[in-house]
């Protein structure tokens, strides 16, 4: 089941980034007592008792504002309310109810989404419950007090927040049609790739970038198999703004790249590999997908016997952490390659769920070990007892060793490279535990 979506909203300078970064166990947003800090959405993965969801801190919403940022940010925090699953509507004791607040919560309301009420720096229970009542006013259900600062009131807040994700039904029937999520920048090329697949107009297309506005599930069948694909969205509605634009795609990835069992990135081959590319990419690797590289548009490109080959190794070096992606050069627009990327689909999936029998990954990691001695300090060598494979989709190996802190970063490597020369595993990553274990166990 994919990861809960639960995003943290409000008036800007309401404590959102503290309360995101409190939860999420590190500082991650930018956190400053002035409104507008936190430009873009920012996710991450939080765990709360048997729960796992995925958490996005917003810029602040100010409804009627002119401000060209703080319209901006309204905007994304619109996307992020959009994509969520659970919102947390967060307002300040301090400064009182607003009559902002109570626009916020009208747009909130209009979003059907269950909303959880949190009344942030509220450091004394005792001193500042008669201010918290004040919330009621909103009429959007009960205030939970907080105090994102100093980490008081989580425990009531998460246990409401949770109460709103689906419980797994033992009794549904799990659907393993392949699910494909189509990410990357706006106007990319998305939406007319799923179009081309499906054969037939199922997604809006247009020039402008966008014009998605919701993740949309296609169903099709191709050569007597079925698959889903998934088509993210770009922004809410056609927008002036421009340099913020790639921002927008961000939360859209991730809610995707949950459901999906492949992602397939594309990338505009007459712009290259952005920076926003290295990010999307980068959550489909964090999450272990089979991974496909679409460069789009390559009927634009002049071309002669080394470009393909020069494309993919700069390709390659920016995108480093994910060498085993498999990477396609297509047209939308021709046609081009297209009919690859079903067979390419194909192949990923069955390498995203490959299992290897422990005796042969042994007898791999043995001529690997005796090919290159493991690292050693102080004296002491690294011992590799047994490997084991202990889960699919990623591939996940657990390595029992005398001394956790011998194995380095770049044996890990090495012996991940052994392994991917002898079973392929192209176009999904591998997961490695390294555990210890005393020799006479």
């Amino acid at each position: 089941m994919a990861r809960p979506v639960v995003a943290i909203v409000g008036r800007p300078n309401v404590g959102k980034s503290t309360l995101f970064n409190a939860l999420a166990g590190e500082r991650i947003s930018i956190v400053k007592d002035t409104p507008g800090v936190t430009r873009d959405r920012i996710y991450a993965d939080v765990s709360w008792l048997n729960y796992d969801f995925t958490m996005i801190d917003t810029g602040g919403i100010e409804p009627d504002t002119k401000d060209i940022i703080l319209s901006q940010m309204r905007e994304q925090a619109q996307i992020a309310i959009d994509t969520a699953d659970v919102i947390i509507f967060l307002v300040d004791v301090k400064q009182g109810l607003q009559d902002s607040d109570s626009k916020v919560a009208d747009m909130l309301r209009r979003s059907h989404k269950p909303v959880v009420l949190v009344v942030n720096k509220v450091d004394s229970f005792e001193r500042d419950m008669a201010d918290v009542y004040e919330f009621y006013n909103l009429g959007i259900g009960d205030p939970i007090p907080v105090s994102a600062s100093s980490r008081l009131g989580f425990g009531d807040m998460l246990d409401k927040v949770t109460e709103y994700f689906p419980e797994p039904s033992e009794n549904e029937e799990e659907d393993d049609t392949p699910r494909i999520a189509v990410i990357g920048k706006p106007n990319v090329g998305k939406s007319s790739l799923i179009n081309k697949l499906c054969g037939e107009e199922r997604v809006i297309v247009s020039d402008i970038a966008g014009t998605t506005r919701d993740a949309v599930d296609t169903r099709v069948r191709y050569n007597h198999k079925d698959y889903i694909f998934i088509d993210t969205a770009g922004l809410r509605r056609k927008s002036k703004i421009k340099e913020d634009l790639e921002r927008y795609s961000i939360v859209r990835a991730v809610a995707s790249v949950e459901k999906a069992d492949v992602v397939i990135i594309m990338i505009d081959a007459t712009e290259g590999v952005t920076e926003q590319d290295a990010k999307i990419a980068g959550i489909a690797h964090e999450r272990g997908k089979g991974i496909i590289i679409c460069v789009n548009k390559w009927d634009a490109i002049e071309k002669n016997d080394k470009t393909m080959k020069e494309h993919e190794t700069k390709i390659r070096q920016i995108l480093s952490f994910m060498p085993y992606a498999s990477i396609l050069f297509i047209s939308v627009k021709s046609g081009q390659r297209l009919g690859k990327i079903y067979e390419t689909i194909d192949a990923v999936i069955e390498n995203n769920s490959m299992r290897i029998a422990t005796g042969v990954l042994n007898e791999i990691v043995s001529e690997a070990v005796a090919l290159q001695q493991p690292p050693t300090d102080k004296g002491k060598r690294l011992k590799i007892f047994y490997t084991t494979q202990v889960a699919v989709k990623p591939p996940t190996f657990v390595i029992f060793v005398n001394e956790k802190y011998l194995m380095h970063f770049s044996y890990v490597r090495y012996l991940e490279n052994r392994i991917r020369d002898a079973f392929g595993f192209e176009g999904t990553s591998l997961k490695f535990i390294i555990r210890e274990r005393k020799e006479n166990e």
